[in-house]
C-alpha cells in the first residue's frame, strides 16, 4: 500500500512532466438551474457528466418547499446538446412522493455506454442529525438506476444498501459529484463511487464521519463495499493518477478544524486506502469540492479541482495539479461572491466544464455551467 509519508517520493519517481503557462482564459457561463423557478423552491447538489454520445447530462436535487437537506426532495437532469452553452428542460428522474431522494453520483461505463447513477432515499420527516443520533423513523439507503439511451430513459431505482452500507452506519452519502472508471492497472475497467457515511466512534460514543468507496467489476450488474478512510472526513471525490498504474487519489472534505481538505491513495483500486493526511495546498470552508482527471492526449493530462478557495463559502475556482495533487495552480475564478458545491466534466483537451452552485447573497441562489478553456502545453 502506498503511504503519504512515501507520497511525494511516488510523485517524483512517476516522472510526468509538469504543465505550466495556463492562460487567463475567457470564461463562458449558463444558469442551469435557478431556485425558485419550474415549481422548486431550491436547487441544489450538482453533479455534471457527458454521456457516450458527447451529450451534457447534468443533474440536482430540486427542493420543492425549502432549501434544506430534508423534506420533498426530487432528483432532476437537464441535457445539453452543445457542450452546455444550452440546456434542455428538466427532466425528473426520481420522485418518491415527500421523501428525499438525492445525491447524485453518476458514472459512464465507457465500455458498454451504459449510465449509471448512484443515489440515497430517506424519509421526507427524517433530519441528517436524527438519522445520526438514531432517533429518525428511518434511515439512509443507497440505490443505483441507470440509462441505456445516454440518460434520455432511466431504469427505476434498485436499493443496494445491504451490498453498500454496514448495519452500524447511520447517514450515507453517495459523492456528490461523479464516479470514475479505472483505465490502467489490474483494475481497469472497474467502477468506483466516492461515498461517506456515519458511524459511532467505540472509543467516544460520538457521532463521526468518515470517507469510502464503492465499486462494480461487472459493468454495473452487483456493487461492493471498500474499506473506510477516518475519521471527520465525509464527501469526497476520487480521481485516477497519471501514473499508469491505475493509483487513486480521495479527495475529501475534512471536520478537522484546519480548514484544508485531506487525501489519501489506494493502489488496489479502492479497496483500500493509505493513511488520511491534510493537502496543505487546498484550503477549504469545509465544502464540498470536485476532483477530475482530465486528459490532454498522449498519456499527458492533470488533475482538476475545484471549490470555494476560502475559509467561507466564496470564490469558486478551478485550479490545476501536473504533479498528482503535489502542488496547484489557479487556472479560473468562476464567481468571486457566495459559492459552495461544484462538479467538473472535460469537455475537450483544451475545455473543461464546471457546474457550480452561487448567489449574490448566498449560494444557493442558482446552479451556473462554465466553459474554462485550458491552454494545452507542448509535448
Amino acid at each position: 500500500m502506498i503511504t503519504f509519508t512515501s507520497s511525494f517520493r511516488l510523485w517524483a519517481a512517476l516522472g510526468l512532466a509538469v504543465a505550466a503557462g495556463f492562460a487567463a482564459p475567457a470564461v463562458e457561463k449558463s444558469d442551469v438551474f435557478v431556485s425558485g423557478a419550474d415549481g422548486y423552491h431550491t436547487y441544489r447538489i450538482p453533479a455534471v457528466i457527458k454521456a457516450a454520445d458527447g451529450r451534457l447530462l447534468a443533474f440536482a436535487e430540486g427542493r420543492k418547499s425549502g432549501g434544506g437537506d430534508s423534506g420533498n426532495i426530487d432528483l432532476l437532469l437537464k441535457h445539453s446538446t452543445d457542450g452546455g452553452k444550452t440546456w434542455g428542460p428538466a427532466q425528473v428522474v426520481w420522485d418518491d412522493a415527500d421523501n428525499t431522494c438525492g445525491n447524485p453520483c453518476p458514472v459512464l461505463d465507457e465500455t458498454t455506454g451504459t449510465l449509471w447513477l448512484l443515489l440515497t432515499h430517506n424519509l421526507g420527516t427524517d433530519r441528517e442529525r436524527d438519522i445520526a443520533a438514531r432517533t429518525a423513523k428511518g434511515t439512509r439507503t443507497v440505490w443505483v438506476a441507470h440509462s441505456k439511451d445516454h440518460g434520455a430513459t432511466w431504469t427505476k431505482p434498485v436499493e443496494i444498501t445491504a451490498a453498500t452500507k454496514l448495519p452500524e452506519w447511520t447517514w450515507y452519502a453517495t459523492g456528490p459529484g461523479v464516479g470514475i472508471q479505472i483505465k490502467h492497472g489490474p483494475h481497469a475497467g472497474r467502477l468506483v463511487i466516492p461515498c461517506d457515511h456515519n458511524y459511532d466512534d467505540p472509543v467516544d460514543k460520538k457521532h463521526l464521519s468518515g470517507s469510502h468507496a464503492i465499486y462494480s467489476d461487472d459493468h454495473g450488474a452487483t456493487w461492493k463495499l471498500g474499506a473506510p478512510i477516518r475519521p471527520k472526513v465525509n464527501e469526497c471525490q476520487v480521481a485516477e493518477l497519471f501514473d499508469g498504474k491505475g493509483t487513486l487519489l480521495m479527495n475529501m472534505r475534512s471536520n478537522h478544524g484546519r480548514n484544508l481538505r485531506a487525501h489519501a491513495l489506494s493502489n488496489d483500486g479502492g479497496v483500500t486506502w493509505s493513511a488520511l493526511a491534510d493537502a496543505p495546498a487546498l484550503v477549504e470552508p469545509v465544502c464540498q469540492a470536485s476532483l477530475l482527471r482530465h486528459e490532454f492526449g498522449g498519456g499527458r493530462g492533470v488533475l482538476l479541482f475545484s471549490n470555494p478557495a476560502a475559509k467561507t463559502r466564496i470564490q469558486m475556482t478551478v485550479r490545476s495539479s501536473a504533479d498528482h495533487g503535489a502542488t496547484w495552480t489557479d487556472v479560473a475564478p468562476l464567481h468571486a461572491g457566495p459559492s459552495a458545491y461544484s462538479s467538473l466534466v472535460s469537455l475537450a483537451p483544451d475545455l473543461v466544464g464546471c457546474l457550480y452552485e452561487n448567489g449574490e447573497k448566498r449560494p444557493y441562489e442558482r446552479i451556473t455551467f462554465a466553459r474554462v478553456p485550458l491552454a494545452v502545453p507542448a509535448p
